[in-house]
């Protein structure tokens, strides 16, 4: 799976740009703020169909424009697919394979995408949500049902939650809620469980040959593994602290305020761990991300590399670039080639973009 050809419209501050991807690597080179970050955005967005720097739509619409279109051929089991998909400023979206309309589910499967950013590199001293927010999107990727779980459970905490700001609470209905939450709530949570004992191994292999002496692993706070297990559990937690949570009027138990464990020989890393130590940590769960997803789906996904290799240091740099397959596609943004060795930049096109143009 690569993609073929990319053109975008008023996305950003990319009025009109035409991209192709001949080759395997591509290289898009320029200075700060001058659009090479909103270019591997937008082929994020194809494989998501929500942007990873901001919730709201209209951000991605460049200023003083009415909307944005991006239009994507991909090539996929050697056949062309194209993708279209526009927004306009009143926030009405049209979504195309093959310009047929279809639904954000089909549209997803057809693009998958490993994002590796400077802001990864903070996950482990971010927050709770910002762990969930890296799990549940890794998940989506190899478990497409998974999306409408969390879809179902987001719905069902809103309504408990407008029940919990009433001054006056319907217990009966509140015990509903809290029913339905423990049953979907379980369900995410198996996942979530299932997908980290996955890329835990495989991210504990390439831990090891980065840092020689260490042992990385990955845990989830929930302590049970089957599905009525965990139902049970949510729903003991959901009565014990139904008082708390009708004090702050506010969903306190589920999946949502689920955090996950990172250790390096048994020791808290979100505590403990150097910056050397947590750069290595994302690194290894960047390519194991890789290596889930194609063993999973049997494509290769592509690889999209934001400014991160300025912020690791020589080791790391030539042990990401080493790894990465020759059937990967990886796009990567740099502020220049210096960072490149003549070998690796000998199969690579090069784009520079100046103010939301493009010059090969």
């Amino acid at each position: 799976m690569r993609i073929v050809r990319l053109e975008l419209n008023n996305y950003r501050n990319l009025e009109k740009i035409s991209l192709s991807f001949p080759m395997r690597k591509t290289l898009i080179i320029g200075k700060n703020a001058q659009g090479k970050t909103n270019i591997l955005e937008s082929v994020y967005f194809l494989s998501d169909l929500k942007s990873p720097r901001t919730s709201t739509m209209s951000d991605l619409i460049q200023i003083g424009k009415d909307g944005f279109e991006i239009n994507a051929q991909i090539e996929k089991n050697n056949t062309d697919i194209e993708l279209d998909y526009s927004l306009n400023s009143e926030k009405k979206r049209e979504i195309k394979v093959n310009k047929v309309k279809t639904t954000p589910k089909n549209f997803k499967s057809v693009v998958k995408t490993v994002l590796f950013s400077t802001k990864d590199l903070l996950l482990l001293r971010g927050t709770p949500q910002d762990r969930r927010d890296w799990l549940d999107r890794a998940i989506s990727q190899v478990y497409p049902a998974y999306d409408e779980r969390l879809s179902k459970y987001d719905k069902i905490r809103i309504q408990k939650n407008n029940l919990l700001k009433n001054d006056v609470i319907d217990n009966a209905l509140l015990d509903i809620f809290n029913d339905q939450l423990a049953i979907t709530g379980a369900n995410i949570i198996f996942l979530r469980k299932k997908f980290l004992r996955e890329i835990s191994e495989i991210a504990a292999e390439k831990h090891a040959i980065i840092s020689t002496t260490e042992f990385f692993s990955l845990n989830y706070t929930n302590p049970f593994d089957e599905v009525s297990e965990i139902s049970n559990y949510l729903k003991e937690q959901l009565e014990l602290r139904r008082g708390e949570e009708i004090a702050r009027r506010q969903s306190c138990v589920g999946p949502h305020r689920d955090d996950i464990e990172f250790q390096i020989n048994g020791m808290d890393a979100v505590k403990f761990a150097s910056q050397g130590q947590q750069r290595t940590v994302v690194l290894s769960l960047k390519l194991s991300e890789l290596e889930i997803i194609k063993t999973k789906t049997g494509f290769s996904p592509i690889l999209l590399l934001d400014d991160v290799l300025a912020e690791l240091d020589d080791s790391r740099q030539n042990y990401l670039l080493k790894s990465i397959g020759e059937e990967t596609q990886t796009i990567i943004t740099s502020v220049d080639t210096l960072l490149f060795e003549e070998e690796f930049l000998k199969d690579v096109i090069i784009y520079k973009v100046d103010s939301g143009r493009i010059v090969e």
